[in-house]
C-alpha cells in the first residue's frame, strides 16, 4: 500500500517514527507531509524522516486557523490527488481528514486528548478508525467525534510505544553546556495557539521561581518562535543569566527529559514523556484536563502545580530509562486493520 502520514505538531514525528519504520519494513510505501509549525520540521529532520513541507499554522485566532486550514487543505488535495494513496494517517490532523474525505482515501486518526475542538471532531468523524488510549472512556471519544464502533483502544500511554526502543544520549547535555551539578529542570510553555488553551499565570511564576534558585538550571522548549523570542529576552535580562537555556533548534528533548531532575509542562506530551521515562513531573496545564492525565494524577505519577512557590527542586535519585515499554506493532496492526 501507499500510505500518507501527516505531521502537524512537533510531537507527531516522534509518535509516527516507529509506525513508519514498521510499515516500511512490511513492504508499504510511506510518504510524509509536515506543517511548518514550531519544531515539527526540525524534529523530522533530526529523526531522519523524509518529508514534504506543505502550509503553515494559522496562529491563535479562529479566523487564522480556518484560513490556514483552507489553504493547506487545498494544497494537500492537489498534491495527494496525484499520489493514489491507499490510506492516510494523522494525529488529529484536520487537513488530512478533510482531504482524505474529499478524495475518498480511507483515513486513520490517533488522539490521546478527548476535549478536541470542532475542527478535530470533523477529522475524527471522517476517519475510518481512531486510535486512543483505553484511559479515555468510549463515550468521551464519541463526544469528540469518534463513534465507539471505529475506536481502537490501546493500553498505556502513546509515549510507552514510541519510546520503547529509546536509549538516552548524554550528548544533549554537552550540546547545551549544562552544569551537571545544577538541578536540571525542563520547562514547556503553554499551547497558546491551541483552541483548548486557557490563560496560564502559573507559567510565568514558575520561570520566576526557577530564576530565584541559584542551583536551578532551566531548559525551556518553546512551541513557537514568539515564545522562543520571549524566553531569550528573559534569559538575557539579568534575572536568569546563563541558568535559562533556550535551544536554537530541535534537540533530543527525550534524552534531556530522561536526564532531567524535574519537568514542568503546560502541555500534555512532554508531561507523559517524563512519566514514561521516570522523571518527576508537574503539570501546569490550564485547559480542561484529559482522562489520561487524570489517571496519571490519581496514580501519583503526575502532580499538579498551582502555586510556583511549592515547586520542589532537588536532584533525581533514579536512573534514566523507559519504565513501561510497549510494542508499537500493536498500533500498526490497529492502523492497518482500517483497510483489512
Amino acid at each position: 500500500m501507499i500510505i500518507w502520514v501527516d505531521c502537524t505538531a512537533a510531537a507527531h514525528p516522534l509518535v509516527m517514527r516507529p509506525i513508519v519504520e514498521r510499515l516500511e519494513a512490511g513492504g508499504h510505501e510511506v510518504r510524509v507531509t509536515a506543517r511548518a509549525y514550531g519544531q515539527t520540521e526540525g524534529v523530522l529532520e533530526r529523526l531522519g524522516i523524509a518529508y514534504e513541507s506543505v502550509g503553515r499554522h494559522g496562529g491563535g485566532s479562529v479566523a487564522g486557523k480556518v484560513g490556514a486550514a483552507a489553504r493547506r487543505s487545498t494544497a494537500l488535495a492537489r498534491w495527494a490527488r496525484r499520489q493514489r494513496f491507499d490510506l492516510g494517517l494523522g494525529h488529529g490532523s484536520v487537513d488530512l481528514g478533510l482531504v482524505a474525505a474529499l478524495l475518498r482515501i480511507p483515513s486513520v486518526q490517533m488522539q490521546d486528548y478527548e476535549h478536541a475542538g470542532l475542527q478535530r471532531q470533523i477529522a475524527f468523524r471522517a476517519a475510518r478508525r481512531v486510535l486512543a488510549p483505553d484511559a479515555i472512556p468510549a463515550e468521551a471519544m464519541r463526544g469528540a467525534g469518534a463513534n465507539p464502533r471505529k475506536l481502537f483502544r490501546y493500553p498505556g500511554l502513546k509515549e510507552d510505544y514510541y519510546l520503547a526502543d529509546f536509549e538516552p544520549d548524554r550528548a544533549v547535555l554537552d550540546q547545551l553546556e549544562i552544569d551537571p551539578l545544577g538541578i536540571l529542570v525542563v520547562v514547556r510553555p503553554p499551547p497558546e495557539t491551541s483552541s483548548y488553551h486557557a490563560a496560564n499565570p502559573v507559567y510565568e511564576g514558575v520561570l520566576d521561581r526557577l530564576a530565584g534558585d541559584p542551583e536551578a538550571v532551566a531548559v525551556a522548549i518553546p512551541r513557537t518562535d514568539e515564545q522562543a523570542d520571549s524566553l531569550r529576552r528573559r534569559a538575557t535580562s539579568g534575572d536568569h543569566g546563563s541558568r535559562l537555556i533556550v535551544p536554537g533548534r530541535a534537540i533530543d528533548a527525550q534524552s534531556l527529559i530522561a536526564f532531567a531532575d524535574l519537568v514542568v509542562s503546560a502541555g500534555g506530551t512532554m508531561n507523559r514523556e517524563a512519566v514514561a521515562l521516570g522523571t518527576p513531573v508537574y503539570t501546569i496545564f490550564s485547559g480542561r484536563m484529559g482522562a489520561v492525565d487524570r489517571r496519571l494524577i490519581a496514580a501519583g505519577r503526575l502532580r499538579t502545580l498551582t502555586d510556583p512557590s511549592r515547586l520542589e527542586l532537588r536532584k533525581k535519585d533514579t536512573e534514566p530509562g523507559v519504565r513501561d515499554p510497549r510494542d508499537p506493532q500493536l498500533l500498526v496492526d490497529g492502523i492497518l486493520g482500517a483497510v483489512g
